[in-house]
């Protein structure tokens, strides 16, 4: 019992070690995300060397998180690969999702292609689910990935709860209760990494995607915290995993073999 504990007290304190250094290099790299990303260059129709990738920041952030992933992504072929910067003066994740699929219409126009890849951590991944399940964005996203989403709420943090993007993120609220609502025929084939040490999502579990509607495949991630899910390269190698794999991966309300990956 003692050496159980004492292992469960050495994961965490590792896991929130690390979670320091990364929002310390954070710091460091957020003014370089602040402006949006020059676009990849308009090509042809059909032609490009995969489908396109776009990677949507949580709250407060901005596409500077994305840094190793997107090296990741092109260094395994994964081309055009774009970062949706939402303003942060932004009140309404609905507004976001509209917004994001402005971009991604935009993007299939300039880049030739018919569908999109969609990564999303913390509030991004709830953007970008609101956009393939209540404005017809699974027309356009194969795969959409959510890392540390607060798919049933959280309730960590209650004192910044006046902003109205965190009020959206609790549990119960209107937008969740929307998310909840049936989606038929719904084609976007969903992944949601969770962890059993986010300390933002309370409680941890929140982060499953559980709705009978969705294609679903939740990937249960061990020993990291909220901010090491876009950085940590198991789950990166995981997310690539997961956009690289076929239809046929899930089926409507399923979970299949969700699987501990750090």
């Amino acid at each position: 019992m003692e050496l159980t504990r004492l292992t469960k007290v050495t994961t965490a304190l590792k896991a929130n070690a690390l979670e320091l250094a990364i929002l310390t290099g954070h710091l460091i790299l957020y003014p370089s995300g602040i402006a949006a990303e020059r676009p990849a260059p308009a090509s042809e129709p059909g032609t490009g060397t995969g489908r396109p990738v776009v990677l949507l920041h949580g709250f407060v952030d901005n596409r500077s998180v994305f840094v190793l992933l997107r090296r990741s992504l092109a260094r395994h072929g994964r081309h055009p690969v774009e970062s949706f910067n939402y303003s942060p003066l932004t009140c309404d994740l609905r507004t976001a999702a509209e917004l994001l699929g402005r971009h991604v219409e935009e993007l299939c126009a300039r880049t030739g292609h018919h569908e999109v890849d969609l990564v999303g951590h913390s509030l991004g991944g709830l953007i970008a689910r609101y956009y393939v399940q209540r404005l017809g964005g699974d027309a356009r996203v194969r795969t959409l990935v959510m890392l540390g989403t607060p798919h049933s709420g959280t309730a960590a943090a209650p004192w910044v709860g006046a902003h109205p993007l965190i009020r959206q993120m609790r549990p119960g609220s209107e937008v969740l209760l929307e998310l909840a609502e049936p989606a038929p025929g719904c084609r976007t084939r969903c992944v949601s990494f969770w962890s059993d040490l986010d300390q933002v999502m309370v409680p941890v579990e929140t982060a499953r995607l559980d709705h009978p509607d969705l294609m679903v495949h939740n990937v249960r991630v061990s020993g990291i915290g909220h901010l090491a899910l876009p950085v940590h390269p198991t789950v990166v190698a995981g997310i690539r995993d997961a956009l690289d794999a076929e239809d046929s991966a899930a089926t409507p309300g399923a979970e299949p073999g969700a699987a501990s990956v750090a």
